[in-house]
């Protein structure tokens, strides 16, 4: 039975006892109030006597037609009903929460929500759990994984299929890789564009997130075609990339789902035999009930768009050229 400290000398309130209060001082005589409540008369008086007992005031002035609050029953009352309405509460709070119904989830993203699977996710179980709040944060997979060991992120949506020690993870989607060119480039034309024909040129990566992924992946594929790769760092954001990109001070690459978003004088066209796998990451020891019912839900999107049940995550070494397997952090 819930217990709630009085105060005086730490002596245990039961909700109980609130309750038998308050339904005497509603009804005006212990016997109705056991008769509404479903008890025998003697557990009311018996109750309440204890507690009157325990705090050392009256609350009823008691009668043969009934009882009356004293001024002490009274507040007693007053405050003994908000009580009774906050454990309520609570109750159901911790209820919703235990269902998967409220709480939160904090996420850490490596891809645009502009469109494709994560953003498709993100809109069903929005519908399904709006009462979930959704943190998300931006970073690169070893900084999302250390603060997935760290019970600072939930989960994790990252490029590559590294196994990585202390965590679960799965495949959930792939996406083409797709490069950015300025409107009127020599290879703006329909199709797809093969990498040979992106030797010659000079590109742009941000210095934040996927920055470094995207310029390993540049380097690995110019170096395989003996290029020496010409690549120049700058300290933007996604959305001014991609103005440099139409001012031409040089390509870059970005995954499937940002092509959905508008960014005025680039043209994006997909990069033939790449694609790039994606997997959810999060900690085998996270009992969040709401991080449970996005991974169900993941997974089940995940088996309808793949075909198949998908295995849990392992390096595919037969896979199509991946845009990078990011090195573990230490723990």
């Amino acid at each position: 039975m819930d217990r709630i400290y009085s105060g005086v000398a730490c002596l245990p309130v039961q909700v109980r006892h609130i309750q038998y209060v308050i339904a005497a001082a509603d009804h005006g005589s212990f016997r109705r109030a056991a008769a509404a409540l479903g008890v025998q008369e003697s557990a009311i008086s018996r109750r309440i006597r204890e507690l009157e007992e325990r705090l050392g005031t009256a609350f009823f002035i008691r009668t043969p037609n009934g009882v009356t609050l004293t001024n002490a029953g009274k507040q007693f009352v007053q405050r003994g009903r908000k009580a009774l309405t906050e454990i309520g509460l609570a109750r159901s709070e911790a209820a919703a929460i235990g269902r998967g119904e409220d709480g939160h989830i904090r996420i850490g993203i490596f891809s645009s929500l502009a469109s494709g699977f994560l953003s498709e996710l993100i809109d069903s179980f929005g519908a399904q759990h709006s009462a979930v709040k959704l943190i998300f944060i931006d970073g690169n997979p070893a900084d999302h994984v250390a603060a997935i060991r760290k019970h600072q992120l939930d989960v994790a949506f990252i490029t590559g299929c590294a196994d990585w020690p202390g965590c679960e993870g799965r495949q959930l989607w792939t996406e083409r890789i797709f490069v950015v060119l300025p409107t009127g480039h020599r290879l703006c034309g329909d199709g797809e564009v093969e990498f040979e024909e992106l030797a010659g040129e000079s590109f742009i990566v941000s210095e934040s997130a996927p920055g470094e992924e995207i310029h390993d992946y540049l380097v690995k594929r110019l170096a395989d075609l003996g290029r020496h790769p010409e690549i120049h760092h700058q300290a933007v954001g996604r959305d001014n990339l991609m103005r440099l990109v139409a001012l031409r001070r040089g390509l870059t690459v970005t995954s499937e789902a940002t092509t959905a978003a508008q960014f005025p004088g680039v043209v994006f066209r997909p990069i033939a035999g790449d694609v790039l796998p994606f997997c959810g990451v999060w900690s085998p020891n996270n009992e969040n009930p709401a991080l449970h019912r996005l991974l169900e839900l993941a997974k089940s999107m995940a088996d309808v768009d793949l075909g198949q049940v998908v295995s849990d995550l392992a390096p595919n070494p037969s896979a199509p050229f991946l845009l990078s397997q990011t090195p573990d952090p230490s723990p």
